[in-house]
């Protein structure tokens, strides 16, 4: 492994792949600790390419804005986990690259994501590859339906996923996704009966130090998360039991920087893992008024082998609520004011150029003494407000 560039007596420059809300808020911190951001991105004007002259607005497919990227880059990391393991490889020849190519390729098929917790002793929900509609046919015969169909890549936010409840269900799926000009690779899972949706922030640096944030109950709503509750109203002994499975699935593909683990708590009292995501997550956007320290700060001390910040929370408790497109247009919400007449509820607006039904266009994070008064603040200052 290439040694880290990290040296006191210069100002160091974090290269992020991405120029999404993740990346401006990893960018924030990074400012806050003295250093420099360079962002590229397949557009201009993203969000965390407008704060920093190093903005690379060609994209990672071009050459030669790759090559400019990584010449003025220390270290990269990245805000999401699509970016192909044999480019993060090319860039790692010369940069230290965190997470490593090796953590991502373990993350970014699904089918391989499991399986490799799987193999370390995590819980999961049962689960095979589908390679034909007669497979989840089977595989739903043998767990029962309704089953989850997957995209084994390129699935967020709901895309990418399926309910099966029959054979005829199967075929038609099988046609969605891997029918046409671009089949995609698929993978079926039974499906959780759950309690609750958890989620744990984890960050973790190159010497093997590891904090665990609290976990959290994060609350879907058409399969994109639209709140966030810290610290899980659930038992202690649950919170606890899904903190140790977060850290053991970052440890089991051998992490580095800040990782979003998704759990489910079923029914009969038990936690699986469901996804884990190498990067910041939006389950963690609390942490930045409600923890000593943000999974932000925490992921640029992680990539850069520095001493990792107090994951404890400030506050009894806190609730995040995401701010979603509904409609097509303009960025620019309607008016924020009325979100910013609010005492201990936070605005964060990503400053993207354009909005559409569902998209992530900013989030309002509220704190109090009990989760309820969190929440009740956090929804009074986001009523209203309207793209």
């Amino acid at each position: 492994m290439l040694p880290s560039p990290y040296d006191p007596s210069r100002v160091l420059t974090l290269g992020i792949i991405g120029g999404g809300q993740l990346a401006k808020m990893t960018a924030m911190a990074a400012y806050r600790l003295g250093m420099r951001v360079a962002i590229i991105e397949h557009a201009s004007d993203s969000p965390a390419g407008v704060m920093t002259k190093l903005d690379f607005s060609g994209g990672w497919t071009d050459s030669n804005e790759l090559e400019r990227f990584i010449a003025v880059s220390d270290i990269v990391t990245l805000e999401n986990e699509f970016v192909a393991p044999e480019l993060l490889e090319r860039i790692a020849e010369r940069r230290l690259v965190l997470p490593s190519p090796a953590t991502v390729s373990l993350v970014r098929d699904k089918l391989v994501q499991k399986q490799t917790m799987r193999a370390a002793g995590i819980p999961t929900p049962a689960f095979a590859a589908a390679d034909s509609p007669e497979a989840i046919v089977a595989f739903a015969t043998e767990h029962g339906y309704p089953v989850v169909v997957k995209t084994r890549t390129f699935g967020y936010d709901g895309y990418g996923n399926a309910f099966v409840h029959s054979e005829r269900d199967a075929a038609a799926v099988w046609e969605r996704f891997a029918g046409g000009e671009h089949p995609r690779q698929l993978m079926v899972e039974s499906l959780v009966r759950f309690r609750k949706e958890l989620a744990t922030i984890v960050a973790r640096n190159r010497r093997g130090e590891c904090v665990v944030y609290p976990c959290v109950e994060t609350i879907q709503e058409n399969h994109i998360c639209r709140a966030v509750l810290a610290p899980a109203p659930i038992e202690r002994a649950i919170a606890e039991r899904a903190c140790r499975i977060a850290q053991h699935a970052v440890e089991a593909i051998g992490g580095v920087g800040v990782f979003g683990v998704e759990m489910f708590l079923s029914e009969d009292g038990s936690v699986l893992f469901n996804e884990i995501a190498p990067r910041p997550h939006n389950s963690g956007h609390y942490t930045i008024e409600a923890c000593q320290t943000s999974q932000f700060e925490n992921c640029v001390r992680a990539v850069c082998n520095l001493p990792l910040g107090s994951p404890e929370m400030i506050v009894p408790a806190a609730a995040m609520i995401n701010l979603l497109g509904e409609r097509s247009g303009s960025g620019i919400p309607d008016s924020p004011i009325d979100a910013l007449r609010h005492g201990q509820a936070w605005l964060h607006l990503y400053g993207k150029k354009d909005s559409r039904r569902g998209r992530k266009m900013g989030h309002i994070t509220a704190v109090g003494a009990s989760i309820e008064e969190a929440l009740a603040k956090a929804r009074a200052a986001a009523e209203g407000f309207v793209w």
